[in-house]
């Protein structure tokens, strides 16, 4: 899979790390529907720093269509709410 992080670039997931990455979509998508702007921060912060961690940074060069798009860790809750579809913001 790979995911784009917005302003930042994209990065190659592996299987293993698509679970990871998933839960902390998970928690994102609850705080959105919530509307709880701090468990909203803490989420965005753990999918983004979850990508970094499990993902392996593609060349920026390297032109590969993106699996998912995922905001900055700046992003507020309503650009955030904006780019959720029905599975949030990673597909199953």
């Amino acid at each position: 899979m790979i995911v784009r992080i917005l302003g930042e670039g994209q990065y190659r997931l592996g299987n293993e790390a698509v679970a990871e990455v998933n839960a902390a979509d998970t928690a994102l998508q609850a705080a959105i529907d919530s509307s709880d702007e701090a468990a909203f921060k803490a989420a965005l912060h753990r999918l983004v720093i979850t990508i970094r961690a499990e993902g392996t940074p593609l060349a920026d060069d390297e032109f590969i269509g993106s699996d998912a798009i995922v905001p900055d860790a700046d992003s507020t809750l309503e650009e955030t709410r904006d780019m959720l579809s029905a599975e949030g913001l990673i597909p199953d």
